[in-house]
């Protein structure tokens, strides 16, 4: 609504504009009637000679001449006033068309007054009604068939225009992908370019490449499988170390026993060298067990001894030792050695066990069974 009211307020001041401007103009129309009137009035004239005593009256054929003038003066002031407007105030279009309209309507008639009222008239007859008919009968067909063809141009706009829509908007989507997949070879151009320069001659070729990747999976296989055995050597290496603490641990109880008896004994025995023999035989003890793989003893009664052997059947801490248990029977109350058991052994030991029996040999006979348990793995 405000944009309404604004638009009229703005067309009222332009023709408020327009009427004071007409008013303060002095149009040559005016002057010339007045001029017309002058000549007129004046009996020197020679156009007294045919007025009928009555101002602003003559013949058209006569004043045809100035009339022609005055309308060509009259027309260049009005088109001159209208563009001095113009340059003031725009005004639509239509306005315009409306004056045009209405001049070339006042033309049309002041020439058919001239042609009615002039003492030479054209001579118009029939045939050139007829022919005048003529024309505009062809005029009208070649309109129709123009009309007729506009139609049909216009069907064919109106049924081409989807399919010209369509070919237009897959177009238009060529050209994109298009300058899309331009800007991507550009692009990868750009990176083959610096991928040359920064590896230049001598480059792989697609066989040296291919041979290249057969030898590297060759190596990184090989490297797996070290991988593998390194941690399989790691594990053992943690078992073997869990066993060593186990170890320390249960050495450590023992030393802890060991030295509580020996401060009781230190202090029941007054010999000093008692504890250094102690520890001594304690030594030879582990010296003993290390050279012989032995791994436990126990003295079940005063005339049984049981000895378990660790013999290792092969140098690879893989593989597991095989186990040998050694049973010695002695005399009561003497050192003479009476029998002995074999078990671990596949082979039956009976003779070396009587052999060294009778010649109350019990390191010769330990030696012998851990030999033949040696030769036996070999």
């Amino acid at each position: 609504m405000l944009s309404l009211e604004a638009e009229n307020s703005t067309k009222l001041q332009a023709a408020r504009s327009l009427q004071s401007t007409l008013e303060n103009t002095r149009l040559h129309l005016v002057d010339c009637r007045d001029q017309f009137d002058s000549q007129q009035n004046n009996p020197e004239s020679e156009f007294t000679q045919i007025f009928e005593g009555r101002k602003g009256l003559t013949d058209p054929a006569v004043a045809g001449v100035h009339v022609a003038s005055q309308i060509v003066s009259t027309t260049v002031s009005v088109l001159t006033l209208a563009y001095v407007v113009l340059i003031d105030i725009s005004f639509p279009k239509s306005f315009l068309r409306k004056l045009k309209v209405q001049y070339l309507e006042q033309k049309a008639k002041d020439q058919y007054i001239k042609t009615i009222v002039s003492d030479d008239a054209p001579n118009i007859n029939a045939e050139d009604n007829e022919r005048l008919r003529l024309a505009n009968e062809q005029k009208k067909e070649a309109l129709k068939l123009a009309k007729a063809r506009l139609i049909e141009k216009d069907g064919d706009i109106r049924k081409l225009a989807p399919l010209v829509e369509q070919d237009f908007n897959k177009a238009r989507t060529l050209t994109n992908e298009a300058a899309t997949l331009a800007s991507k070879i550009l692009d990868a151009r750009l990176q083959l370019t610096r991928l040359r320069q920064a590896y230049p001659h001598p480059r792989l070729t697609i066989p040296a490449a291919n041979a290249q990747l057969d030898m590297q999976v060759a190596e990184m296989q090989r490297f797996d499988d070290e991988l593998q055995s390194l941690n399989e050597s790691v594990d053992q290496a943690k078992d073997k170390v869990k066993e060593g603490a186990r170890e320390v641990e249960r050495l450590r109880a023992e030393r802890a026993e060991v030295e509580k008896l020996a401060r009781a004994g230190k202090d029941e025995v007054e010999d000093g060298r008692v504890v250094g023999l102690y520890d001594w035989l304690t030594a030879s003890l582990a010296l003993h067990r290390a050279l012989y793989s032995l791994q436990s003893f126990h003295s079940a009664s005063e005339n049984e001894l049981r000895l378990t052997y660790l013999v290792p059947k092969s140098p690879s801490p893989s593989v597991q030792p095989m186990q040998i248990r050694i049973i010695l029977l002695f005399v009561p109350n003497t050192r003479q050695l009476a029998d002995a058991q074999i078990e671990g052994l596949a082979d039956d030991c009976g003779d070396v066990v009587g052999a060294h029996v009778q010649a109350n040999d019990v390191p010769g006979l330990i030696a012998a069974v851990l030999a033949r348990a040696r030769s036996d793995l070999q």
